[in-house]
């Protein structure tokens, strides 16, 4: 069949990349690509903001399958679009997007369906949002109520942090329309995971687990980014919980958007806390993560072109993937400067002795420029490598690292280490 995918990240190589694998795949394009992409699929100059453009594309090249990768896309309807053109699509609709596209939306949904999650306040007025703040006390968590491309989380230990953050969205409105109003929230404690599931409105498909790491440097520290990096599979959760957690969560998510007539297709992708008292939903994206899904993805031994399509028809009933049992890292290389403003257009070298490592090099934000490979995002590139265990995972992806360098790169140097610890306690045991 003929894919299109839409959109030029990381996440979307991944896909290109799995997809290719398929026998089921005959042309592959994507909309509008990267750098690196190319190998896997035919990059066009395609706006997603266009959905005219993109039907007639589709038509033009008997496209079987659009699979839309980043969210803001399904926030605006493309799914619709497609779907009345009689078109394929994996990706849900402009009404199941809202479990993304606005937080206030899905915190309300988890209130009526009893999915655990934080406590929560919504604010339109500053004042009386710094009023709460005040009173609540710290830590605390604010968030925009819209996209704000991953960065629109703060999680504040002092009250001023929290103050200066609730102004800037409210106030200053630095985060646009998305800082229209924000969310005030519990702050929870505990080890954070990432569930996705597949699922065609009735039937769900987990996917195998994983756990990202948002903040910008070691430890956890700095700013909230789209994600440094990835490791799968969770160890922080097992059988039993990933059971709980499909029952508690995921399943009366889906349930309740479908009894409030929105038939949710695609994936569906709950950013978890697993504290003390249970797990409890952070927040939902409506698509796959990056960078959870390079790190997931390279686990899938079945055809995930079958997956997606199965899934697009609603017809998700009794399948199942296969998983690689070995352990996959993913470490992210940013621009300079990165979540903070950046340049572009440095030269990256040592790409392909990251590959003669045995890593998969997937592309986030590159450009071709006069036959060379050079910077064009700030997530530049995604490393992943493999092992039997999370150290020798974690070893042969930073062997696989050090090969590359771009001017003004820099990454987290402890991608994986809540597991390593995990893995050291239990030894002791």
């Amino acid at each position: 069949m003929n894919i299109l995918v839409i959109g030029s990240g990381g996440r979307e190589h991944a896909l290109c990349w799995k997809l290719r694998q398929s026998p089921a795949t005959e042309y592959l394009y994507c909309a509008p690509g990267n750098g690196g992409m190319s190998i896997e699929a035919v990059n066009v100059d395609l706006p997603a903001s266009e959905h005219r453009e993109v039907i007639a594309f589709c038509g033009e090249k008997n496209i079987d399958l659009v699979v839309v990768g980043p969210e803001a896309p399904l926030a605006l309807g493309i799914a619709d679009d497609l779907e009345a053109s009689g078109i394929r699509v994996f990706g849900p609709s402009y009404a199941a997007a809202r479990m993304e596209s606005s937080k206030i939306f899905a915190k309300e949904l988890m209130g009526r369906y009893n999915v655990p999650t934080a406590s929560f306040r919504v604010f339109e007025d500053f004042k009386k949002a710094e009023e709460y703040i005040r009173s609540a006390g710290v830590p605390i968590v604010v968030k925009a109520y819209g996209l704000a491309a991953g960065k629109g989380v703060i999680v504040a230990e002092k009250t001023e942090e929290a103050v200066e953050a609730a102004e800037a969205m409210l106030v200053r409105k630095e985060f646009g329309a998305a800082g229209q109003k924000i969310i005030v929230e519990e702050y929870l404690t505990g080890e954070e995971a990432s569930i996705l599931v597949m699922t065609d409105g009735n039937n769900i498909v987990p996917l195998a687990t994983s756990q990202d790491h948002k903040r910008v440097y070691d430890g956890d520290s700095g700013p909230n980014t789209g994600g440094m990096g990835a490791y799968s599979p969770a160890p922080v959760i097992d059988e039993e919980l990933f059971s709980e957690i499909i029952e508690t969560i995921i399943r009366p998510t889906i349930d309740g958007l479908r009894s409030e007539g929105i038939l949710y297709k695609g994936v569906l992708y709950a950013g978890l806390m697993i504290t003390d008292s249970g797990p409890k939903a952070l927040e939902y994206n409506v698509r796959f993560g990056d960078p959870e899904t390079q790190v997931i993805l390279p686990r899938m031994k079945s055809d995930l072109a079958e997956f997606l399509m199965a899934t697009a028809s609603g017809d998700l009933s009794g399948r199942e993937p296969e998983w690689d049992e070995r352990e996959y890292v993913c470490v992210v290389l940013a621009s300079g400067g990165y979540p903070g403003s950046y340049q572009k257009g440095k030269r990256i070298t040592g790409l392909r002795e990251a590959a003669d490592e045995g890593s998969l090099v997937f592309h986030s934000g590159t450009a071709m420029k006069d036959g060379e490979v050079v910077t064009a995002g700030g997530r530049v590139l995604g490393i992943v490598g493999r092992g039997d265990g999370i150290k020798e995972a974690v070893e042969n992806t930073y062997r696989a690292v050090e090969k590359v360098r771009f001017e003004g790169m820099h990454y987290r140097k402890d991608i994986g280490y809540r597991a390593i610890a995990r893995v050291n306690r239990e030894s002791r045991v």
